[in-house]
């Protein structure tokens, strides 16, 4: 899906540099360096329009009887400007980079932590991957613009605007021939410059789609090569980078235009100006050294106004990617605390109701994940889901996290309504071990700490023991201290899914969650699982999702789903002897006869 569901539903105000109002929200705290590099600008732009009037005076003083005395003083002045040129711009240089880096470091620091408050629906719309492009990609060009083409900008502003005015002063007359020039030149830059924003937003887009392949045929390399699909993805592929070259084809054609008609523009009224000036150097009415000082301005001012057009394009394309950013930093998580919390209970002890649930996932509206549930569960009881896929059973786990509310109906636990607790307060009582096992690029130790941050290292240790995770820890090169790739990469499936319930072991909560918690273990390692299993469940109210005969038999309770609805609970036995659809799941997945 693409990113049109966030612009759709958290669109920021549009505007030609609108977007850029985001950024002045990170350029506020600090004004000193502003102030600094703003001081040091005005100066560059001062010395850079005093210039051409020193080498005027230079000139005139070269020429002139009664002034070669003072072409000494003339040079020192012109090298003193000169020096008071170059230290200025080095010194805007430092301030208006340093900005740039801390104001992008900032943006990427707010963007990160809103996305990881966002709930789980967020994600379900909005790929994930293109809003890594927008955290990574876009922030790289706000950091260019920030770091200097704004600054550039402002530079080329005050040499145009400045330059246009002492240029009249020094002679109207030649100035109605720069003047000429200039409507034209601002209609070029403010309308063709909009078509080139437009432009710019669909090349970062199609830049973003091209990542997002780049990045997810490597990520599922396996089963691409499986498949033998190698040329089908290339091929897709190639399209995407197609698709991106003809939308950057069509910005690069709009901008050389652009470039064509301003510098044919500017040169254009540079030639009448020579024309004209040495008209007037003839007649005696203009120096020669005037003459060299206007020219130069002129040239100056010019170059102001033909830069401006390509630095407008930069600011469009940074306007483009503050809106993408503006939109993450104001997309609101649908699961966030009420104003008024409702605490949860210091000693959880567990009391789990759904009443009359259904839910529909976002992605899925149509389609009831759970239709008018009710189930209750008492404290310390473990109770088994099973059911076909798309029964409802992971959802009921997602409902309890409060990774989603329900559409209609309540869940509760100890009596609190979940949708009127804090979600940090309620999740602060419960384990989890996910289907999907999260292993992040960090030492094992860190992985399994996780679970309970500040827990000390012999805890950690003896959660690592209690999941039978301690002998292939301690092969490790580095034992606890190893440190694993991305998603856990050269571990085996047991081994990721004996960290993860090593993690919810030190939680130690009074609810456990299970979501095919042994799926992925070998028989032996099953059977210590399992031991660590039952003695972290006692006095837990826990839910287990399994197909595993001996994780379900053990179970106080068996919840039968099936369509987002229970059609039977009971024991293992009493369920076998009801037959139906519990029997038939355990002949096919448990292998047991009937």
């Amino acid at each position: 899906m693409s990113d049109s569901a966030i612009r759709k539903e958290h669109e920021p105000p549009k505007g030609n540099l609108v977007n850029l109002k985001t950024l002045w929200e990170f350029v506020r705290p600090y004004r000193l360096q502003l102030v600094l590099a703003s001081f040091f600008l005005l100066i560059a732009a001062g010395t850079v329009l005093v210039i051409p009037t020193a080498l005027g005076d230079i000139v005139d003083a070269m020429f002139s009887a009664d002034s070669t005395g003072n072409l000494d003083q003339y040079i020192f002045l012109f090298v003193a400007v000169v020096c008071a040129m170059a230290l200025s711009t080095a010194l805007r240089f430092y301030f208006i980079t340093w900005l740039g880096e801390r104001v992008v470091a900032d943006i990427r620091k707010a963007v990160y932590e809103r996305l990881i408050t966002l709930s789980p629906e967020f994600f379900e719309e909005n790929r994930p991957s293109e809003i890594v492009s927008r955290l990574t990609a876009d922030t790289t060009l706000v950091q260019t613009i920030v770091g200097s083409s704004v600054s550039v900008w402002a530079r080329n502003i005050l040499i145009a605007l400045f330059g246009t005015a002492w240029l009249f002063i020094m002679s109207p007359k030649l100035m109605t021939y720069i003047a000429l020039i200039i409507p034209p030149l601002l209609f070029a830059i403010i309308f063709i410059g909009r078509k080139v924003r437009d432009l710019s937003r669909s090349s970062q887009d199609k830049v973003a789609d091209v990542g997002i392949r780049a990045n997810e045929s490597p990520s599922a390399l396996n089963i691409v090569q499986a498949f033998t699909q190698e040329s089908y993805e290339s091929q897709r592929f190639s399209s995407d980078v197609d698709g991106a070259f003809d939308v950057a084809k069509r910005r690069i054609k709009v901008r050389a235009f652009l470039t064509f008609i301003i510098i044919f523009t500017v040169f254009s009224g540079i030639a009448m100006v020579l024309f004209n000036g040495a008209q007037n150097v003839t007649a005696g009415t203009m120096t020669g050294g005037e003459m060299l000082d206007f020219i130069m301005r002129s040239i100056f001012v010019a170059g102001s106004f033909a830069a401006l057009s390509e630095v407008y394009s930069e600011l469009q394309r940074a306007a483009g990617a503050a809106g993408r950013l503006a939109e993450l930093l104001v997309a609101e998580s649908k699961i966030k605390a009420p104003l008024n919390p409702v605490a949860m209970p210091e000693a959880v002890k567990g009391n789990i109701n759904f009443k009359n649930v259904t839910f529909h996932y976002p992605s899925k509206q149509d389609i009831a994940a759970l239709n008018g549930f009710d189930l209750q569960i008492k404290p310390g009881e473990t109770v088994a889901l099973v059911g076909p896929s798309g029964a409802g059973k992971s959802t009921v786990l997602q409902l309890l996290l409060r990774f989603y509310d329900p559409q209609s109906g309540s869940v509760t636990i100890d009596g609190i309504n979940l949708s009127t607790a804090d979600p940090c307060d309620l999740r602060s009582h419960i384990a989890f071990v996910p289907q999907d096992t999260i292993i992040f690029a960090d030492s094992i130790l860190e992985n399994i700490r996780y679970g309970r941050k500040g827990a000390s290292d012999a805890d950690v240790h003896a959660a690592a023991e209690a999941a039978a995770a301690t002998d292939f820890i301690l092969k490790a090169p580095q034992g606890f201290d190893t440190q694993l790739g991305e998603r856990g990469t050269g571990l085996s499936g047991g081994q990721r899914q004996r960290l993860a319930i090593a993690r919810a072991i030190l939680r130690d909560a009074p609810v456990l969650l299970l979501d095919e918690a042994t799926s992925a273990l070998d028989a032996e390692s099953e059977l210590k699982v399992q031991e660590a299993l039952e003695h972290l469940m006692e006095g837990r109210t826990t839910l287990v999702i399994a197909h595993r005969l001996a994780t379900v038999k053990k179970a106080d309770r068996i919840i039968v789903l099936d369509d987002g609805k229970i059609i039977a609970e009971g024991t293992h036995e009493e369920l076998i002897a009801k037959g139906g659809l519990y029997k038939r799941l355990a002949d096919l997945q448990f292998g047991e006869a009937a």
